[in-house]
C-alpha cells in the first residue's frame, strides 16, 4: 500500500472549490514535486496532508506504516518566523515535538537526534547562534534539520526555495538529493520551479485550475500540460539550479561536522 493515497479529492479554499476529482499517490521512496498555478489548491492540499484541514470530498489515506505525525514538514517562512528569537539548537530540537508529543523536557534521545541532524547538515557551529541572525540559506538548513528530527520516513516541503538566490537553491537541491538517495527518505516538495522539478523529482503532480497531471517526469515533459508550462526549456540541457546542484558549495556531512558556511 502507498504511503499516501488520494482519490477524487475535492478541495475548497474558503467558499471557493479549487479542486475536484484530484487523485494521486505517494509511494515509499518517491520524490514527488507538486507544481501549478497560484490559486490552484497547492497550499490547501498541503494542509489536508498535514491534517490541518479536511478535504471536502474524496478520500485521503495513509499506509505502509506511515502515520501523519511522522511527516517532517518544512513550511514557507514568514517574516515573523525569519526573526524568531531562539537558538539554532532550540529550533532544531523543536522538531522532536511532532514525533513524540508535547512533554516538558527533551530526552537524551531527542538531543542526540538533533545533534545528528545538525552534523548531517553541517550546522553544528551555528548551534548557539540566534536563528534570526542567520542568512536565508542557513535558516533553511536549520529548518530542514528540524523537519528531519520529526521523521525518518517522509519530508514535506512547501516552497523551500522562496527568497533564496540560485546558488543557495542549487545547494538545497543537492541536500535533498542526498537525503533522498542516501537516507531513503521520501520527499514531497511544492515548488514553482517547474524546470528543476522535472530534473530532480521522480514524479510530478501538476495541479491546474482546469486540468491536472500526475505521473513520471518523462511523461509530464511530453504531456500537453507539461509542454505548455515548460515550453522550450525542455530542450535545455540543464537549468541554472540543476547545473549548480551537481557541485554543491556547502558540504553535507554524515556525522561529526563542526563547520558551517553561509
Amino acid at each position: 500500500m502507498a504511503y499516501i493515497q488520494c482519490e477524487n479529492l475535492t478541495l475548497r479554499y474558503e467558499s471557493l472549490v479549487v479542486q475536484q476529482n484530484l487523485s494521486f499517490s505517494v509511494e515509499k521512496g518517491d520524490y514527488l514535486c507538486i507544481v501549478g498555478e497560484n490559486g490552484s489548491g497547492k497550499s490547501t492540499l498541503v494542509k489536508c496532508l498535514l491534517g490541518l484541514k479536511q478535504a471536502d470530498g474524496g478520500s485521503l489515506t495513509f499506509g505502509d506504516g506511515l502515520k501523519r505525525n511522522e511527516i517532517g514538514y518544512l513550511p514557507q517562512q514568514s517574516m515573523i518566523q525569519r526573526s524568531f528569537p531562539a537558538s539554532v539548537r532550540e529550533v532544531v530540537l523543536s522538531g522532536c515535538v511532532s514525533r513524540t508529543g508535547l512533554h516538558p523536557f527533551y530526552t537524551k534521545a531527542d538531543k542526540a537526534r538533533a545533534q545528528e541532524q545538525m552534523e548531517c547538515l553541517n550546522i553544528t557551529a551555528l548551534a548557539d547562534r540566534c536563528y534570526r541572525e542567520l542568512s536565508g540559506g542557513q535558516q533553511q538548513r536549520v529548518l530542514l534539520a528540524r523537519a528531519l528530527c520529526a521523521t525518518k520516513k517522509l519530508l514535506l516541503l512547501d516552497e523551500p526555495l522562496t527568497g533564496l538566490d540560485p546558488l543557495v537553491s542549487a545547494e538545497l537541491y543537492g541536500i535533498l538529493r542526498h537525503i533522498h538517495d542516501d537516507h531513503g527518505i521520501t520527499v514531497i516538495m511544492v515548488t514553482h520551479d517547474v524546470e528543476c522539478a522535472v530534473r530532480h523529482a521522480k514524479s510530478i503532480l501538476h495541479i491546474g485550475k482546469n486540468e491536472n497531471f500526475f505521473g513520471s517526469c518523462e511523461a509530464y515533459e511530453h504531456s500537453p500540460l507539461g509542454r505548455r508550462f515548460l515550453g522550450d526549456s525542455i530542450a535545455q540541457e540543464q537549468c541554472t539550479h540543476c547545473e549548480q546542484s551537481r557541485h554543491p558549495h556547502i558540504p553535507i556531512r554524515h556525522g561529526g561536522g563542526k563547520g558551517a558556511q553561509a
